[in-house]
This record gives structure tokens, C-alpha cells and sequence, in this order.
């Protein structure tokens, strides 16, 4: 097994780089999808290496999830400049899969917000709660027994229970790279931690209730330093089965990034076959 969540298969390839997902992506929902974090990551990473300027910073990105991502050896990843410009640029990237008659289609789409930076010290900062020490959480580290999904694959710290909190709280950080062989930026550790933000303080059984987001959006006003991300996150539910999740990115700082997630809530499906005696 792999330490990362994907092997660079063929970078040169006509379709985009050719990718393989490792047994780390796997979704909590089901075992052929991917959990978004991994895809996520990878595509703020084509947005990050495409036309690359030293003097400009990701300061926004959505991913919209077009459908289940397939834990797949043929997943091929792109991206181009939509809107080049001086002060502000526009970068959509792109993951590819086979679909169901094997020719490859998007399954996830990604637009990012490049800001030309500058020296402002003398900005004013706005008060936010601070999320107490990482030395504070509770250790939640993988279970080694379980099945293999994306959960695994990162080491926690919770600050409270943040499947039933209203307003759940928690570190954690990857415990293998995005890329087999390089180390992950920032942004990119960021995006690898944010959309457990999802599952947090949803107040809802998972046995009972599905609770998926089909987009990520993530405003950065700082990148984050260190490898630790913290995530404080609420749900709000309307009564028609629509959601949103939203919450606050930290790092051992102080605030990194605002995130918000839609979601599609759900009962979810009894188990059909024989009762037992």
C-alpha cells in the first residue's frame, strides 16, 4: 500500500496527468467513490502549477463534484488559465475518469481565484474564537482493523464530539502525501483536511441518514502554516432534505479560511432480505 493518496502515473499524458488513487481516498459512503479531500487537494495542486507565478496566492476555490469520483488507476487531472490578468487570475482545473462505456468524462471540477500579492502589515485583523491547542484533543488515531478509507488516513484530535456538537471542533492532519514522492503546500494540506467539515457536528446516525456535499468552497484569507489544520464547523438543515455546512480553517495561528458545503441529506435505504428469527 501506498503512503499517499495518489501515484503520478504518466505526467505527459494528451488527456492531462494520468493519476492512481490509492485504498487513502476511499469514501466513508462507499467503497468504489472517493472521499472529496483527496480529489479536492488534487485539483488545487493543477491550479497551483498552472502558468505558476511567485507573486500570487490561491484566494478562493470551489470544487463541484459532478457525480460518485471512482477510485480508479485512470483518473487524469488538468488544468488552464480561464481568465489571465495582471492583478487577479482565473484557474480551472478538471479530473477525468472512465465512465460507464470506458471513455473518459469530468467528474470534478475545480475554479480558483489567484490575487497578485502585496506588502499590507498595516491591515486591521477581525477578532475570531480561538480553537483551543492541538495538546488539548483527544487522540483519535486509525484503527488499524477497520476497513480502509479516507478516516484512516488522518491523524486526529477532537476537541469535543463533533459528530453531535452543534458547533464541532477538531485537528487533524494527513497521515500520507497527496502525491507519492512530494511534499504538499499549504493549500494543498488545507484541501486534504477541509471537507471532513462536512460530517461534523451533523447531529445525524449515520445509519440512518446520508449526508452528502456535492461542492466545496473555500476562502482563504491567510495560508496556513504547519502541518495541523483545525476545523470548527456547524449544519444547517432545511426541511426538505437541503443542507449547508459551514465553518471556519485554522492553523496553529489563528483563522486561515471560511468553507461552505451544500448538501444533499437523505434517509438513508433499509436493509432489504430475510429477517433474522
Amino acid at each position: 500500500m501506498t503512503d499517499a493518496y495518489y501515484e503520478l502515473v504518466d505526467p505527459d499524458d494528451p488527456l492531462g496527468e494520468r493519476f492512481a488513487a490509492s485504498s487513502h481516498v476511499i469514501s466513508t459512503w462507499g467503497s468504489a467513490m472517493q472521499n472529496a479531500a483527496p480529489v479536492s487537494a488534487l485539483l488545487v495542486r493543477a491550479a497551483e502549477r498552472c502558468a505558476a507565478r511567485d507573486d500570487t496566492r490561491i484566494s478562493r476555490v470551489i470544487v463541484d463534484l459532478l457525480g460518485p469520483v471512482p477510485v480508479s488507476d485512470r483518473l487524469w487531472v488538468r488544468a488552464r488559465v480561464a481568465r489571465p490578468g495582471t492583478q487577479i487570475e482565473l484557474v480551472g482545473a478538471e479530473m477525468l475518469a472512465p465512465g460507464p462505456d470506458g471513455t473518459p468524462r469530468p467528474v470534478a471540477t475545480a475554479t480558483a481565484w489567484r490575487f497578485r500579492r502585496i506588502d499590507a502589515d498595516e491591515l486591521p485583523d477581525t477578532p475570531t474564537a480561538p480553537m483551543r491547542p492541538v495538546r488539548d484533543g483527544r487522540r483519535r488515531l486509525p484503527d488499524e482493523s477497520a476497513e480502509q478509507t479516507y478516516i484512516q488516513s488522518l491523524d486526529w484530535r477532537w476537541l469535543n464530539d463533533i459528530l453531535h456538537s452543534v458547533q464541532a471542533e477538531c485537528w487533524a492532519r494527513p497521515l500520507v502525501d497527496l502525491v507519492a514522492g512530494e511534499p504538499m503546500t499549504p493549500v494543498q494540506r488545507l484541501f486534504a483536511v477541509a471537507d471532513i467539515a462536512n460530517g461534523m457536528g451533523s447531529r445525524l446516525d449515520p445509519a440512518g441518514w446520508t449526508f452528502l456535499n456535492t461542492d466545496l468552497a473555500v476562502h482563504i484569507h491567510r495560508p496556513p502554516d504547519g502541518d495541523w489544520i483545525g476545523v470548527r464547523a456547524q449544519n444547517h438543515y432545511g426541511r426538505d432534505g437541503v443542507g449547508v455546512s459551514t465553518g471556519t480553517l485554522f492553523d496553529e495561528h489563528g483563522p486561515v479560511a471560511a468553507i461552505q458545503q451544500a448538501q444533499l441529506v437523505r434517509r438513508a435505504p433499509r436493509p432489504t432480505g430475510p429477517r433474522p428469527d
